[in-house]
C-alpha cells in the first residue's frame, strides 16, 4: 500500500493505494518526451506464467524472487553516483542533520532530491516528501520518471515489480506554502506514526520560501527531527540576479548556513550541470565530482 496525502490549511484531501504504474502517455515532469523510458515500464516480465492454473507459488519460488529484488536493489546503489558523495555513510546526513540543493529555476533541484530519495527508497528507508509548490500528482510524475530512466540506463528487467516494491517506503505530502509551518506537520506527522500508518527516516521538503525570514521556523523544523532521529534535505531556489556572499555562499541561505550541515549547488556550465560542494568540509568537496544531464536529469560521475 502507497500512502499519498496532499494537504491545503491543514486538511487531508488524497490518500490511495499503490497501483502498478502505466506510464504511457505520461508526460515528464520537466516536460521532455521519453518515449523510450515508456517501453521500459512496458516490459514486464513474470517468473511464473502458469500461476493462475497451477496454484499460489511455493515458499521457495517466493524467496528466490525475494533475492533477486534484494540483490537487483543493491546493484543499482552501487551503481548509483550518489556514492561518491559519502563513501563512508550511506544516507550522507546523520540524523538531526539539515541538507540543502541549490540552484536557479528549472536547473534540476527536484531531479536531485528525487535521485536522493529514491537512494534512500531501495535501502528500504522510509522517506517523507513534502512538497510546498506541486500537488500529489506532479511528484508522483518526477518520481515515476526518474525511476525509468535509470532503469533504462542500467537496463534493469522486472521494474515493474521493484518499483511497486520501494513504493511503500513512500509518502507524498503537499501544502500551500503559506498553510506550512512545524506546528501543523508535527501534528499531521504525529497522526500518521500513532496510527502506525508511516514513520519517516528522511524528510525532502522541496519549496520552503527560503526567501523569508526563516530561521526560526528552521530551528524548529530542525529540533523536530533531532528527537526524532532523522535527517532531512530542502531545495533552495536562488537567483540569476542577485550577487552571493563574500565566501560564495548564495543570499538564501546565507542568514540560515550555521543550520546546514552539507549544502550543494547546480551550477550550469555549457551543455553540463555541474554539482559543487558549497559546505561539508574538505573531504566531502573532494569526493563531490558530480554531473547533472541536462538531457535526463539524472546524475553522471564526470568521464
Amino acid at each position: 500500500m502507497e500512502k499519498k496525502i496532499d494537504a491545503t490549511n491543514g486538511n487531508i484531501i488524497y490518500t490511495s493505494e499503490a497501483v502498478k504504474p502505466n506510464f504511457r502517455g505520461c508526460p515528464a515532469p520537466h516536460h521532455r518526451e521519453r518515449p523510450a523510458t515508456t517501453a521500459v515500464f512496458g516490459k514486464v516480465k513474470t517468473a511464473n506464467t502458469d500461476a493462475s492454473e497451477s496454484g499460489p507459488p511455493s515458499a521457495g519460488v517466493i524467496y528466490i524472487k525475494e533475492r533477486y529484488f534484494i540483490m537487483l536493489k543493491n546493484d543499482l546503489i552501487l551503481r548509483n553516483p550518489l556514492r561518491l558523495m559519502d563513501q563512508e555513510n550511506d544516507d550522507i546526513l546523520a540524523a538531526g542533520e539539515f541538507g540543502a540543493v541549490l540552484a536557479r529555476a528549472g536547473v534540476g533541484k527536484t531531479a536531485f532530491l528525487v535521485q536522493l530519495s529514491l537512494n534512500a527508497l531501495l535501502r528500504g528507508k522510509n522517506v517523507l516528501h513534502i512538497s510546498l509548490t506541486d500537488p500529489v500528482n506532479k511528484v508522483g510524475l518526477w518520481y515515476k520518471e526518474v525511476f525509468g530512466l535509470i532503469a533504462e540506463q542500467y537496463q534493469v528487467d522486472q521494474i515493474n515489480q521493484l518499483w511497486e516494491s520501494v513504493l511503500p517506503h513512500r509518502f507524498i505530502m503537499t501544502f500551500r506554502v503559506e498553510g506550512f509551518s512545524v506546528p501543523k506537520l508535527q501534528e499531521r506527522l504525529a497522526d500518521l506514526t500513532e496510527q502506525n500508518i508511516f514513520s519517516p527516516q528522511m524528510i525532502i521538503v522541496d519549496g520552503f520560501p527560503f526567501d523569508d525570514a526563516v530561521h526560526q521556523s528552521l530551528s524548529d523544523f530542525k529540533k523536530m527531527i533531532e528527537q526524532q532521529g532523522i535527517h532531512s534535505w530542502f531545495t533552495v531556489r536562488t537567483h540569476r540576479h542577485e550577487e552571493p556572499e563574500a565566501d560564495g555562499t548564495p543570499q538564501q541561505l546565507a542568514n540560515v548556513a550555521d543550520l546546514f550541515k552539507i549544502a550543494i549547488q547546480l551550477v550550469p556550465e555549457g551543455k553540463d550541470i555541474h554539482v559543487r560542494a558549497l559546505k561539508g568540509g574538505d573531504s566531502f568537496s573532494r569526493h563531490l565530482d558530480l554531473r547533472l544531464d541536462p538531457s535526463t536529469m539524472l546524475l553522471t560521475s564526470p568521464p
